[in-house]
């Protein structure tokens, strides 16, 4: 079999930020956490990273402070906007990255031609890898499997598709007929193990901000599985019942703004968003304090 180039658990990374500015330090510690954990992969700059509000100043110092803090984990790196200047700005802005995450045009509500010469178009614009991001409930649009498979097909350096569609006919399609070195990763950490029963490649996750060895320990076993440990996929399970409640919690009000208010609660950053995105509510406070002593209980 040819190759996969992403496998494994990647973290959809939180912005930390303080009096404003993004908190340097924090994101280095961060970072820092997920490599120790065992992560797979990292991607900054993402849907979770508060990356619309981040001036390309700070992407930069993102991505910088990623690549010095990894340990020589790969990063795949989030360049995609509305329209085919915005990505390629974005693209010749953070060159340093392994790969580009580059999620379908949010706004414009493109038909599935619009799509496939959207990142045909793109793709052509740069050497490295492209992964599709497919988030219909931020974008408006959904990725149909057709337009995966042709673009899979068609454009050499599209490498793979995160899948955060909650479509799961949909997933099952493209890892039917998909060219065998294209990669198909789950954009919501519930949809991983069933979609890696399937022979799905891992996962893009937000839980891991919050539980990296945890979510690193699910996605290898659900891997061992996929290799022939029969006996590993009642480990996944577990793990699964285990962190099914932060699966929920972490979406109970918009990402991230339950994901912030656990990290604060572990210690790990101060809960600060920018606007439009505002802290949790006291109840989602108190539920995901709840979440985190269920999950962390001795």
């Amino acid at each position: 079999m040819k190759q996969r180039i992403f496998q494994g658990c990647g973290t959809a990374m939180f912005t930390p930020f303080k009096g404003g500015k993004v908190d340097v330090g924090t994101f280095a510690a961060n970072v820092e956490r997920q490599v120790k954990a065992g992560m797979d992969f990292l991607v900054p700059l993402g849907t979770t990273g508060e990356t619309p509000t981040l001036s390309d100043d700070e992407k930069r110092l993102v991505l910088e402070t990623a690549r010095a803090h990894a340990g020589g984990r790969k990063i795949i790196v989030g360049v995609g906007t509305n329209s085919v200047p915005g990505t390629l700005a974005n693209i010749r802005l953070l060159p340093e990255a392994d790969a580009f995450l580059v999620v379908a045009p949010y706004y414009n509500k493109p038909p599935q031609r619009g799509l496939y010469e959207y990142f045909r178009t793109v793709a052509g614009e740069t050497d490295k890898p492209v992964i599709l991001y497919n988030v219909p409930g931020r974008t408006g649009c959904n990725i149909e499997a057709e337009t995966t498979l042709r673009l899979a097909a068609d454009v050499p350096n599209i490498v793979g598709v995160k899948e955060a569609s909650g479509k799961i006919d949909q997933i099952l399609a493209i890892l039917k007929d998909r060219p065998e070195d294209f990669t198909v990763l789950s954009g919501n950490d519930d949809d991983t193990l069933k979609i890696m029963k399937a022979g799905a490649d891992g996962v893009i996750s937000v839980a891991s901000n919050v539980a990296p060895a945890e979510m690193v320990q699910f996605v290898h076993a659900a891997l061992k599985g996929q290799a022939g440990a029969t006996e590993a996929w009642q480990e996944a399970e577990a793990l699964e019942a285990r962190l099914g409640e932060l699966f929920r919690n972490l979406f109970i009000e918009p990402n991230p703004i339950p994901g912030k208010a656990a990290m604060a609660r572990l210690g790990l950053m101060e809960n600060s968003l920018r606007l439009p995105l505002v802290p949790a509510t006291e109840a989602t406070e108190t539920l995901m304090q709840h979440t985190l002593d269920a999950l962390f209980k001795k």
